[in-house]
């Protein structure tokens, strides 16, 4: 219990500090959560899923943490920590230790013009540790496009704890995107918990551009019926990053879709991982799931871990799932080579060509082709030149 001691240790050092600097309704939640991480410490990867990340490790650094946070005037958020799975260790810690919550709340019918924003920029003289919560409400019938984007503007070591709880009400049509274009020296973990009303669409992409040692969680409830849910998530990564993606879509009521698609392209002594779990409970008829997980690794020394699964406790249902780890395609160098194309610039084509399916079925033009873009300097290694260049220009 090394690596939590240090967080035990300063919560009860520091709680009349973080008290004082943070709202009541999220001051409410914090002993039970301190309770909850006391007793079951960082999951080891004995546990089902974490069993591709070394949790322990990555939070075992003496990182600061900002406890002196001016005091926020924020309404009440009735539903904070209630859609979170506040059982889960990195929850807890959490929810021990973010002073604020960003919220994001679209009212009933409401469908605002422009896509919503929220940019996290890290910054910093010192390693540090930051806990951020984040809230989005739709109400019954309201749409919205949000765009979730971390990046980092020092040469730092920071580790993101990141808890974010959705609540989507009957009707309603969100599309939301993450976005990591942080540096190697970063540690991510994004842990999403989605609740999903009757009559429901939800999109939702995950992008990791560049990265140190990310684990991205996302877990969806679908708890009314004649609802979609999509998960696309890619990844390019090189030199000796980490990405580890879990899912779990859990279909709780009948006539449901669920639609998963996430990409991989791996160079260097780049390590990827992706488990994703469908649960289809008794009751939760013509449901219709399919997952997919594809990988692309370009050297011989990039390494991935992919285990898709069902759980399937109704017999009236659709669902499929697979994936594929592979290397470049030897015919097809050797046809562009054939017609004059650089062996760089063929590599650099069929990684393109691949990892660009996700892109596609992002429906909001304007990221879609931003993103286009993002991912063509991320394979010609233009967002990678971290060490002596101005920070993600």
């Amino acid at each position: 219990m090394m690596s939590e001691k240090q967080y035990i240790e300063f919560y009860q050092e520091e709680r009349g500090e973080i008290f004082a600097h943070s709202p009541q309704w999220m001051n409410a939640h914090r002993d039970e959560a301190f309770r909850t991480f006391s007793a079951a410490g960082f999951p080891s990867r004995k546990a089902e899923r974490y069993r591709y990340t070394d949790v322990a490790k990555d939070f075992a650094p003496n990182y600061g943490i900002n406890t002196a946070q001016r005091p926020t005037d924020a309404p009440e958020q009735t539903l904070y920590n209630t859609i979170a799975d506040s059982s889960d260790a990195l929850v807890a810690l959490n929810t021990m230790f973010a002073m604020e919550c960003q919220t994001v709340h679209v009212g009933r019918g409401e469908h605002p013009q422009h896509p919503i924003q929220i940019v996290n920029t890290l910054r910093g003289e010192h390693p540090e540790m930051v806990c951020r919560r984040i809230l989005i409400v739709l109400e019954e019938n309201a749409e919205a496009d949000i765009i979730i984007i971390d990046r980092a503007a020092s040469k730092q070591r920071f580790l993101t704890n990141q808890v974010v709880e959705v609540q989507c009400g009957d009707g309603s049509h969100l599309n939301l995107y993450e976005i990591e274009e942080t540096h190697l020296l970063c540690t991510r973990y994004s842990n999403m918990f989605m609740r999903v009303g009757a009559n429901c669409s939800v999109h939702h992409t995950s992008l990791t551009l560049f990265n140190g040692h990310t684990r991205n969680r996302c877990d969806v409830q679908l708890k009314g019926e004649h609802s979609e849910v999509v998960l696309n998530g890619c990844v390019i990564a090189d030199k000796m990053q980490h990405v580890d993606n879990n899912t779990v879509i859990d279909h709780q009521v009948a006539h449901c879709d669920s639609r998963q698609l996430y990409k991989y392209v791996l160079d260097d002594s780049a390590v990827g991982a992706f488990a994703g779990r469908i649960l289809v409970r008794p009751g939760a008829q013509h449901t219709t799931s399919q997952e997919t997980n594809a990988n692309l690794c370009a050297t011989r020394t990039a390494r991935m871990y992919t285990q898709p699964m069902l759980e399937i406790y109704a017999d009236d249902v659709k669902c499929s799932h697979g994936s594929t780890v592979g290397q470049m395609n030897e015919d097809a160098l050797f046809y562009m080579r054939q017609r004059g194309i650089s062996e760089r610039e063929a590599r650099l084509l069929l990684k393109s060509a691949f990892i660009t399916e996700v892109i596609e079925h992002i429906p909001l033009s304007s990221l879609r082709d931003r993103l286009l873009i993002l991912v063509d300097r991320r394979l010609k290694g233009e967002l990678s030149k971290c060490e002596g260049c101005k920070m993600c220009e």
